[in-house]
């Protein structure tokens, strides 16, 4: 993400708008990027601009943060509502005003393209230092705490999409509920 923080407008309770980007390949598996000079690993996410709809923002986004064009993907679907969560106190800076935390719209993309077309690398700044490829539910159970019920609720709502590519539904667990 290369946007400031003040490029997105908060909406009245205080969340900001956002884009939150799985990719998958044709073996099923999804890209898991690492954050530049942290160790925290998570789906690329972004900031929607003022003047830019969702859906521009995940393709702004994602050319940011992984290097792929339309060229190297499919969008296949999206959540059809805002997943919210609040990020917590500690993590905040007292400059935030009444920043609360994101609302985010996921986006499924299928990369049409080699794995080499990933360059984390195409702006100044990158967001990530590393990727690879992981098992479709492996993210709830790697991400921090307060972004896992999102994590699992828009996978799941993806989920049957993502089954449609690989022509079975073989990611659905018996553990995994809401």
């Amino acid at each position: 993400m290369q946007t400031s923080a003040g490029s997105s407008k908060l909406d009245a309770e205080g969340y900001r708008p956002n884009v939150a980007i799985v990719i998958c390949n044709d073996r099923g598996k999804v890209l898991w990027a690492r954050r530049a000079s942290r160790d925290g690993w998570q789906f690329p996410q972004g900031g929607v601009e003022r003047d830019e709809t969702a859906e521009q923002a995940a393709f702004r986004e994602l050319y940011e943060e992984v290097g792929l064009g339309r060229e190297h993907v499919r969008l296949v679907a999206r959540t059809q509502s805002w997943l919210k969560y609040d990020v917590p106190r500690f993590h905040l800076s007292a400059r935030r005003g009444h920043f609360r935390g994101q609302k985010q719209l996921w986006f499924l993309f299928q990369l049409l393209g080699a794995d080499s077309d990933v360059c984390l690398d195409r702006v100044p700044k990158p967001e990530f230092d590393s990727w690879r490829w992981v098992d479709y539910w492996d993210p709830v159970d790697r991400i921090v705490e307060f972004k896992r019920q999102v994590y699992q609720r828009a996978l799941a709502e993806l989920e049957p999409f993502m089954a449609e590519l690989t022509g079975e539904y073989r990611f659905v667990t018996e553990s995994r509920t809401l």
